[in-house]
């Protein structure tokens, strides 16, 4: 009667058994199927693009020609070529002076728009507008600003008797005017962030701080810094990973035949003016592929990094 009784319950207990799997595997099946238009579309729009480029920058394409193996002569010329290490400097300088004061810029916005003001929402969608604008128009209407003759921002500075320089065409400043622009563009998309991860923040520890006596700026940099950090993190990441393909506002702003777009531009412009300019489509696959080695090395040592920084709760 045991043995009949032990059987009976083995066998329930492998149909239990089959049919939780045969469940898991009709699970990943309807995953899988639902996740593949995704991943091909990841796979046509970004893989396969990256893998063509690379194969790219060892041949020799000259306009619409067959590609030519050259191996490593590509690299070979990036390494030598002036134009490509001034590139790097101006993205270099451009980055690190972008990220950080763009990230604290936002970061005092947001604190300051989740906190008890009046007219907290039109702030937040002023705030907001610039990321909603088409980057063209966006350059454009600064373009008009720097305008060196009629330009708001230097009228404004012959107000108090100082004579504004020519913003886009002096090689000293045109770099500077790229940057106001890039820090504003950025500011809203990062304030919606960082202020989604403030609101996030139980309202308990500040009143625990008060009660102990901590003021605003102990609560700001005990509470609100280590608990905000892993949003402050993304926001670092992507600001800084869309800083080095800085390209739309120095090719709307700065013209070709401008004097001061050497002091202006960027890898990325490289890459377009070699690859679209030069028909030198080999060369500028070399560029594209070096600007996605110096990201992913980049990154990961933001990702190393945050290690001794990032507070995750």
């Amino acid at each position: 009667m045991i043995e009949k009784f032990s059987s009976l319950f083995l066998k329930k207990g492998d149909f239990l058994m089959n049919s939780l799997s045969n469940l898991k595997r009709q699970k990943m099946m309807w995953a899988g199927f639902f996740i593949l238009p995704t991943v091909l579309y990841v796979c046509v729009m970004n893989v396969w693009p990256i893998m063509q480029s690379i194969y790219f920058s060892f041949n020799q394409i000259k306009g619409l020609g067959q590609p030519k193996w050259i191996g490593f002569d590509n690299y070979i010329k990036a390494f030598q070529d002036p134009d490509l290490r001034r590139a790097l400097w101006n993205t270099f300088v451009y980055t690190i002076v972008t990220v950080p004061v763009g990230t604290a810029l936002s970061l005092v916005t947001a604190v300051f728009l989740n906190s008890k003001i009046k007219f907290k929402s039109f702030f937040r969608v002023l705030y907001f507008i610039p990321v909603v604008s088409a980057p063209a128009a966006v350059a454009m209407v600064w373009r008009w600003l720097y305008n060196y003759d009629s330009g708001l921002i230097n009228y404004l500075l012959s107000l108090v008797g100082i004579s504004g320089p020519n913003w886009i065409a002096d090689n000293n400043v045109v770099l500077i005017a790229i940057m106001i622009v890039g820090i504003w563009s950025a500011l809203g998309y990062n304030m919606i962030i960082l202020l989604g991860g403030l609101q996030d923040i139980p309202k308990t520890y500040y009143e625990a701080a008060e009660m102990d006596g901590a003021g605003p700026i102990r609560q700001f940099f005990n509470i609100t810094i280590p608990m905000l950090s892993p949003t402050l993190f993304f926001v670092v990441t992507t600001t800084f990973i869309s800083s080095l393909q800085v390209f739309d506002t120095i090719f709307m702003m700065v013209d070709k035949k401008n004097p001061a777009l050497k002091s202006a531009e960027s890898i990325v412009y490289l890459f377009y003016r070699e690859t679209f300019d030069a028909n030198n489509k080999g060369y500028g696959a070399t560029i594209a592929v070096l600007l996605l080695l110096l990201i992913l090395v980049c990154t990961a040592v933001q990702m190393k990094l945050q290690k001794k920084w990032v507070h995750y709760k």
